[in-house]
């Protein structure tokens, strides 16, 4: 496979990082939600795998994975979405996003063999140590699929080089202590932490949580290589359940002002 993610950020500029959880509310809308994200030229798309225990996650995200169990979602549907993402545009990088406990019940190489044939690129894996990633990493490598690992603000320096060994793509830096959807990122704290990181590694560094906002994104792409947000997009779903096209134009609306933060 072409290391799409990798290939992104050869250009320097900031990169948008969307996240949705797949099949929210169900699949056809949610099919439609990452169509119209990816028409508004978002640089890379993560797709959640719904858990009915999504422990890094705050209400936002907990619901919109409630929402898609009720609708029997699951990872066929997921790479059913992957494959709809890559027919509309085969080059914007998908990260699959979740919890260690769907791969391993859906067996290690069955669904590394799924990302490939259905166009995944990466994966976050929120609760995957680095002491436990050698059977997934050993798939991965065989197939060029990206493991991007989360950085926190609590992350020291051996620490921070036990999970560079085996992190490629970026490094997804966790910006807020907490879960997800909750306080807003602290810009003079996450500077001095990203400072520190890149005198370690070459890897791009994108932090999420805590980022709502094109003021947001424009604040974390001075001092970062991107910016992920997830939790305002999820509120707009949540809000407008009754109303699909309320919801897609304000989604729509939403990822053109957020992608403008990047324009630094």
């Amino acid at each position: 496979m072409t290391d799409l993610i990798s290939h992104c950020f050869k250009d320097k500029n900031k990169k948008l990082v969307t996240f949705v959880t797949g099949g929210d509310p169900d699949f056809e809308t949610s099919k439609k939600i990452i169509e119209t994200i990816i028409n508004n030229n978002i640089d890379i798309i993560e797709i959640g795998m719904p858990f009915s225990d999504p422990m890094a996650d705050g209400p936002t995200i907990q619901l919109s994975s409630n929402r898609a169990i009720s609708k029997k979602i699951n990872l066929n549907h997921i790479f059913k979405l992957t494959a709809h993402a890559k027919k509309i545009n085969s080059k914007v990088p998908i990260i699959l996003m979740g919890y260690y406990n769907l791969i391993l019940h859906f067996g290690i190489k069955e669904f590394v063999n799924n990302c490939v044939d259905f166009g995944v690129d990466g994966l976050i894996i929120v609760d995957l140590q680095p002491e436990e990633d050698n059977e997934l990493i050993k798939e991965l490598n065989k197939k060029n699929i990206n493991l991007i690992r989360l950085i926190t603000p609590t992350t020291d320096e051996s620490r921070l080089k036990l999970i560079l060994k085996n992190a490629s793509g970026f490094l997804y830096y966790v910006s807020v202590m907490g879960t997800t959807g909750q306080k807003s990122a602290n810009i003079s704290e996450l500077k001095q932490s990203i400072m520190k990181i890149r005198n370690v590694t070459d890897l791009p560094i994108i932090p999420g949580f805590g980022i709502k906002d094109s003021t947001d994104v424009k604040n974390i792409c001075k001092i970062s290589d991107g910016a992920v947000v997830g939790s305002s997009i999820i509120k707009i779903i949540e809000e407008n359940l009754n109303n699909e096209d309320m919801m897609l134009r304000k989604i729509s609306q939403f990822t053109k002002d957020l992608k403008t933060g990047t324009e630094i």
